[in-house]
């Protein structure tokens, strides 16, 4: 069934939002969710998906807004894949996140929950981000309606008419004489983010509001610098071209990382070490808050960098981020919360729930580079971190080293191979465990260790709340839980943190 012959709704109300940040709404009994919609929106809508129990569709008009919907701040709006919840008021965003996690914590994992604390709202909405990362493509993605925009002159409608059959009819008078075949436009490359549910697709970002400066004015530098010296861009599909990734770190202080990835060093191709330094002294040379530059070559299929080694090409190896009188390294590989204002405020509140006495050993597994461990280390006996990426290990160890903390160790190592008895018996018995561990939660294995050895109290981070219940579940035999607290670490986005703390029965 094509696009156009798909079902369309008409006057469908949403009544609330639902799993993954879409709005939901009931039609003849059934389910359907909607993305980018605002409960109290009337819309029509085209399905996309049918499923015995629910239906999925996009908006097709919007009938009636929402009385609470709010304009986006953000011309990328609807077309980039991020911040889709920019139409819904923050304080309203920050009840849905407080429900979701509710929601999941009782209905996955059936636990009973004291009284959840109020969610803590990010201080910042825009430009919260530490970290950013684009992608280059050889050929943008234009959305379809961007040709038949108002004002438009009728040549160019008929002729993105003849191209991808988008505008509807061409006009009578244009039509009475059959028009010359128009050629195909030329792909333009892009330089900005994934297209929602495509991997192959680029939309080309001139402003993106997560990130403060000098980002905007850095990333349209390489790209303007990379067309204007025949630079290829990557075409995702074919695997072939020059330039691939940019990444952007930027700390409090203002300091600021650039690692550019680049898909090969071949001088047979005409895009050889003397390209690359070209590109690199450029941006060294415009913006110099760039105190790290950095440039990676990906000759792999996919993108990851965990598997490549980054080359310094100017300045240091790290920035520097500052947390009360915590100094904390980041390199081009570090995992660090990527909004760093509230990542502060999140360690306050693990440090207030482990109500520490100055005797404990703590343990925080899954450290990354190591700031929740050294948060706690100033106020117990010993704090161990566990993390299976050798290189965060690496800056989590330089970051002990850095702030003079000496009871403070760091193992690298997959946490449920690490985590043993013997473990136990070398580190000491662990009062107190910090869990904070990536979306797909806790393996099992961990669970049962944690089980055997029995901490007084688990503190278990979470950017997923759905694992999280999973694995509460798992505990509920000899933990209870006392505290619940939610964290939005990502305004505009249906994403949230949130603090579980568990105690020994």
């Amino acid at each position: 069934m094509g696009k156009r012959d798909r079902e369309i709704l008409e006057n469908i109300c949403i009544e609330s939002v639902a799993a993954e940040g879409n709005s939901l709404a009931h039609v003849n009994g059934k389910a359907l969710f909607v993305p980018m919609a605002v409960p109290g929106d009337i819309v029509h809508v085209q399905v996309t998906h049918k499923r015995r129990s629910y239906m999925e569709g996009n908006i097709l008009k919007l009938v009636k807004p929402s009385p609470i919907r709010l304009e986006p701040f953000c011309s990328h709006f609807g077309d980039c894949g991020g911040c889709r919840w920019q139409p819904i008021p923050y304080d309203k965003q920050l009840e849905f996140k407080q429900q979701q996690v509710i929601d999941q914590l009782t209905r996955i994992g059936k636990l009973n929950l004291p009284a959840v604390s109020p969610i803590m709202g990010s201080e910042k909405t825009v430009q919260y981000r530490n970290k950013l990362e684009f992608t280059f493509s050889s050929s943008q993605w234009v959305p379809s309606d961007a040709f038949c925009k108002e004002g438009d002159a009728t040549a160019t409608t008929a002729a993105t008419d003849a191209v991808s059959g988008v505008c509807g009819p061409v006009p009578a008078e244009v039509s009475e004489t059959p028009p010359l075949p128009l050629p195909l436009p030329l792909p333009v490359p892009a330089l900005g983010f994934h297209v929602r549910g495509r991997f192959d697709k680029v939309l080309d970002i001139e402003k993106c509001h997560l990130q403060a400066e000098p980002s905007n004015a850095i990333r349209l530098a390489v790209r303007d610098y990379a067309i204007e010296k025949g630079l290829s861009f990557f075409d995702l599909r074919q695997q072939t071209g020059f330039l691939r990734t940019l990444m952007i770190r930027i700390t409090l202080s203002g300091e600021v990382m650039v690692v550019v990835v680049f898909a090969h060093n071949n001088p047979a191709a005409g895009e050889d070490e003397a390209a690359r330094r070209a590109l690199l002294d450029h941006l060294h040379q415009q913006f110099p808050q760039i105190v790290s530059l950095h440039y990676v070559i990906n000759t792999k299929r996919n993108d990851s960098l965990s598997d490549q080694q980054p080359i310094l090409y100017a300045g240091k190896p790290y920035i520097l981020e500052t947390m009360e009188d915590l100094q904390f390294r980041i390199g081009p590989k570090s995992f660090y919360q990527t909004n760093s204002g509230q990542a502060l405020r999140m360690y306050q509140k693990i440090r207030e729930f482990a109500d520490l006495q100055g005797d404990e050993n703590v343990y925080d597994l899954y450290t990354g580079t190591g700031t929740i461990a050294l948060f706690l280390a100033r106020h117990c006996r010993s704090a161990t971190g566990v993390e299976y990426v050798p290189e965060a290990v690496e800056d989590a160890r330089e970051n002990a080293s850095a702030n003079n903390m000496k009871n403070v160790r760091f193992v690298a190592g997959d946490i449920k191979d690490v985590l043993t008895a013997g473990f136990v018996a070398s580190c000491g018995h662990p009062h107190v465990v910090v869990l904070d561990p990536p979306r797909a939660g806790v393996h099992e294995d961990v669970l049962k260790v944690l089980l055997e050895t029995a901490p007084e109290k688990i503190i278990y981070v979470s950017c997923n709340p759905a694992t999280q219940a999973r694995d509460l579940a798992l505990l509920h035999c000899l933990y209870r839980i006392t505290r619940v607290q939610p964290v939005d670490m990502f305004p505009h986005t249906h994403h949230v943190e949130n603090i579980v703390v568990a105690e020994k029965i």
